[in-house]
């Protein structure tokens, strides 16, 4: 076996847990996971405190009361069912609980929604110890195979603990035995309700990310203190509601991988318990480097299990270039898009799963199926179209596959976007599909061979602007720039900030130093991008002390020497450039697709051609097409 530390057994406590993978609660969904393979899967998370402690919602119901406990059961089941341990998320928002009238927190205050927040009583905490009590109880007579407490993220738990929260001047707040005691009140009051040999495990941020935030030589003293009470801590670090820590939580492209390894690693040389780590484990050679090299005991994927539920059987199976890998856009994260669009890039399933089949089928009858374009949505639609058994011929124009993808994955931040390229490289390599490069397809073409179906997923061509000096030999698109950076003199301008504008840019100035200057006609760099991937961009942008970005902002003209800007004052300027990059997006090939329509009666036009968007948008027209033909 390729990953034999991945794959071995574990015992926490006194269970025995088949491998090393621990599939984290993103949200409800863990059907498709507990199928994958993994060890343990926690089948999302219920609130300790009804009307105190939702995240969510002030209604949200205790999930094991009357008319909900038997939903809970069947989430037990479903994450049982294949073989893994069921384990439950235990959790208390506190001061950021959604609420009636008010929230309980470790100090009062006023939140920006006007809730009040009330500093906890001793008579208050009694109330919550003895619902954290009845929860875990609930939790393992209902069939868990154990609990998954939630002292991170700044939740209840951790606002004691973290002096960015706790104000205290009584025995529970100041020091860190103070801030500490009502944590630990709460797993001690758990341990003495499930007893002894039930299985406790807790996750908590080792940092918080933000200034004032917990420092981690406190957190690894809390967890000291805590041991004997649980039976195996999860690292992650960050904050939930504190935006900027949110994306060091759910890290983006602009984070290593296995951000939170050293971490682990410094708790696990102090305790003789398990220690997981979770945090952008994208592929199995990670995972299993952080347990073969002493990081931690065990390895806890969330997005990764999003991009591809099987993550887990197909490294089992040696097939890690099957795997689907996270690409860390973050649109699966319902903060990052404020509950819209929400879904995940390399897995049409997820969020789909009530239509969308998790097993693909063989069409009842065959069919020669052609495909014009090989960036995401066409390779996505040729591989669906070959598993389902029909002929498939694609044709592209250029001499590789990717599309867009292709250059993108040159950029240093891309590197996921190289990855998930690589994986539907070799998915087509090998398929069936009849892949024909350097051929531009013509209605010619597709009449003589006359296909029952036509995709045409012919994507789009970088935009341009209409500008004195627009033509000028020191002006390149953004392609080029990507491809050819040696054509890039040292003082840049950059017209567009969208993310593609920016992230050259950034990678311009922070690793190449360059002095730059960004373009913007809006008020917002990246306004494509979501919420979070723009906090996470902007956190990178200050670290570029060469990057200068001006909003509102018109290109007038182009010089020689550089280009002549409107501000938004309505002053113009002129800025010193060698090089100046159009970067004001794409421009879709919709007029070259309009001339394949009426050859083949089922003509389908996907992707790019249509309107440029995101990944998710091409990969997921490109499966529901296939898999409907």
């Amino acid at each position: 076996m390729r990953y034999t530390h991945l794959f071995s057994p574990i015992k926490i406590n006194k269970m025995i847990v088949r491998n090393r993978i621990v599939a984290t609660p993103i949200g409800q969904k863990f059907y498709d996971k507990s199928l994958g393979g993994p060890g343990i899967v926690i089948a999302g998370s219920v609130i300790t405190e009804p009307g105190r402690s939702s995240w969510a919602s002030a209604d949200e119901p205790y999930a094991f009361s009357k008319y909900e406990v038997e939903k809970t059961r069947q989430r037990m089941l479903i994450a049982k069912q294949a073989g893994a341990k069921a384990s439950i998320e235990i959790g208390h928002a506190g001061q950021y609980a959604r609420v009636k009238d008010y929230a309980k927190g470790p100090s009062g205050f006023i939140r920006e929604d006007g809730v009040e927040v009330k500093e906890m009583t001793e008579e208050m905490m009694e109330e919550t110890l003895s619902w954290y009590e009845r929860t875990a109880f609930d939790a393992k007579d209902i069939g868990f195979d154990m609990i998954f407490m939630h002292f991170g993220h700044g939740w209840l738990a951790a606002q004691f603990l973290s002096p960015l929260f706790n104000k205290r001047t009584d025995k529970y707040g100041g020091s860190i035995e103070n801030r500490a005691r009502f944590p630990k009140m709460i797993l001690e009051r758990v341990r003495k309700t499930v007893g002894p040999d039930f299985p406790i495990d807790m996750r908590i941020s080792a940092t918080e990310c933000v200034e004032g935030g917990i420092e981690f030589e406190d957190v690894l003293t809390f967890i000291k203190m805590v041991e004997h009470l649980i039976d195996s801590v999860q690292i992650s670090r960050g904050l939930d509601m504190v935006r900027e820590a949110n994306v060091q939580m759910a890290t983006t492209n602009f984070a290593e991988h296995m951000i939170n390894a050293e971490y682990a690693k410094k708790v696990k040389k102090n305790v003789s318990i398990p220690v997981a780590v979770v945090g952008a484990i994208i592929m199995p050679d990670e995972a299993e480097h952080l347990i073969a090299d002493g990081f931690a005991d065990m390895a806890a994927l969330g997005r990764a299990l999003v991009a591809d539920p099987d993550w887990p059987k197909k490294a089992m199976e040696g097939r890690s270039e099957d795997i689907a890998p996270c690409i860390r856009c973050l649109q699966c994260y319902h903060i990052s898009t404020d509950h819209r669009n929400v879904g995940c890039s390399v897995n049409p399933r997820y969020s789909n799963e009530f239509w969308i089949p998790r097993e693909i089928k063989k069409a009842d009858t065959k069919k020669k199926i052609a495909i014009i374009g090989g960036g995401p949505a066409g390779l996505e639609a040729a591989l669906i179209a070959d598993k389902r058994g029909h002929e498939v011929s694609l044709f592209e124009k250029n001499d590789f596959l990717g599309g867009e993808l292709h250059y993108i994955s040159m950029e240093h931040y891309k590197q996921d976007i190289k990855t998930f390229l690589d994986y539907l490289k070799a998915q087509i390599s090998r398929s069936n599909v009849k892949v024909q490069l350097k051929t531009e397809a013509t209605p010619e073409m597709i009449k003589e061979i006359m296909p029952n179906a036509l995709i045409l997923a012919i994507g789009a061509k970088p935009a341009t602007i209409q500008v004195p000096g627009i033509n000028r030999k020191n002006v390149i698109n953004f392609y080029d720039a990507i491809e050819h950076p040696d054509k890039i003199g040292q003082e840049v301008v950059i017209i567009g900030g969208g993310t593609i504008g920016a992230e050259i840019g950034l990678e311009l100035s922070l690793l190449n130093h360059k002095n730059v200057t960004i373009i913007e006609l809006t008020n917002q760099i990246a306004s494509q991008g979501n919420m979070l991937y723009r906090i996470a961009l902007n956190q990178k942008i200050k670290e570029a002390d060469t990057l200068k970005i001006m909003l509102n902002t018109i290109c007038k003209e182009i010089k020689e020497d550089g280009v002549i800007v409107q501000t938004s004052s309505h002053d113009e300027e002129f800025i010193k450039a060698d090089s100046i990059i159009v970067a004001v997006g794409l421009t879709p090939n919709a007029a070259i697709a309009e001339n394949f329509y009426g050859i083949v009666p089922e003509t389908f036009t996907i992707g790019d051609c249509v309107k440029p968007r995101k990944i998710m948008e091409s990969v997921f027209e490109g499966f529901t097409i296939g898999i409907n033909l």
